[in-house]
């Protein structure tokens, strides 16, 4: 069956609700082979998937590499391509600032060094490195990364959203009024600075990580209302919060790229037996449910065989009874106010 496509009436972009996430193919936490990576995403075009996300940052490029081989056996018109700006690549012997490389752990990436900058022209320098990377002419979405607390401390968060709408947002707004681009926003892991980035700028897109999830609905509050009010397409990554909702509550699980704590390790063995009773997988519950949200365009996975892309297209396909919602909710163990899928 097709996956289901989400028209964005701002953009005119037709997002598949099953997103590509691209981290993975950079070698994030093992070395994967070339061929199977990018067989991998070829499988998801083939099988209907339009969104296709990178960054500079996963694999020091390596990944963006992997998609543009992909790229180059297929039309380019039959996606919807995302990147990141924000950091820039550079030799090792030519690095001018700090590393840029945030909590990720990137096996065997190509031979660069990441280092911030979220200036007017190291947007636009950014950009151009990711075009050669993706071995294409232009890009569709273009997202300015990592501007949060998470990656850089709340005590540094004020001066990097500045130096990020003084810079690299007036380098994307300039390039999409031009037509270079289609779509600009974030792509970021704090969902109450998704909101500020949103009341700051015209945004078309958010990506925002492990912020929406049976574990956490916190970007109720304030984000999700104001973006659908915007009409910000939000691309939905981490939504197994870095493992647990994938793998249930099993020993060495992770959550938000930790061990899990015992208060996690118990809710996600709560959800998990909800789900079990409904004859429902978690990791296939965990994936559906963000996209009830009416802002909410795509959920975004990592993706590194075609196995996997097979595995992650059937239980987008997957139906969920509408019980299982509302024993969640019965149970404490869902916001009343969470939008489900139909």
């Amino acid at each position: 069956m097709p996956i289901d496509l989400y028209s964005h009436s701002r953009t005119g972009l037709a997002l598949s609700r099953l997103g590509f996430g691209g981290a993975p193919l950079g070698n994030l936490n093992r070395r994967l082979d070339d061929t199977e990576a990018v067989a991998a995403v070829t499988a998801a075009i083939e099988s209907g998937i339009t969104l296709l996300d990178t960054s500079p940052l996963y694999g020091q490029g390596l990944s963006a590499a992997r998609i543009g081989t992909a790229l180059r056996r297929t039309a380019r018109d039959r996606v919807v391509l995302s990147t990141k700006v924000g950091r820039l690549l550079s030799p090792p012997r030519r690095t001018g600032g700090p590393a840029g490389s945030g909590r990720a752990s990137y096996v065997d990436a190509l031979p660069f060094t990441p280092r911030f900058d979220y200036s007017y022209d190291g947007a636009m320098r950014s950009l151009e490195q990711s075009l050669l990377l993706l071995g294409t002419d232009h890009v569709d979405i273009a997202l300015i990364h990592d501007v949060d607390g998470w990656t850089h401390g709340a005590e540094a968060l004020d001066g990097r959203f500045a130096e990020a709408m003084d810079g690299a947002y007036r380098a994307l707004e300039q390039l999409r009024a031009e037509g270079v681009v289609k779509a600009i926003g974030v792509g970021l892991n704090e969902a109450d600075t998704a909101a500020r980035f949103a009341r700051a700028g015209d945004l078309d897109a958010v990506l925002l990580a492990g912020r929406y999830s049976l574990l956490e609905q916190g970007a109720l509050d304030d984000f999700l209302p104001l973006a659908a009010e915007k009409g910000i397409a939000v691309l939905m990554g981490g939504v197994f919060n870095s493992g647990i909702l994938a793998t249930g509550a099993v020993e060495g699980a992770t959550y938000n790229y930790r061990p899990a704590p015992p208060e996690i390790l118990e809710r996600t063995a709560r959800i998990e037996a909800v789900c079990r009773a409904h004859g429902v997988p978690l990791a296939v519950a965990a994936g559906r449910f963000p996209l009830g949200h009416p802002a909410v365009a795509s959920v975004v996975l990592g993706m590194v065989s075609p196995g996997e892309v097979a595995r992650n297209v059937a239980a987008v396909d997957t139906p969920v009874p509408p019980a299982l919602w509302g024993d969640l909710v019965a149970e404490g163990l869902l916001r009343p106010d969470a939008p489900v899928p139909g």
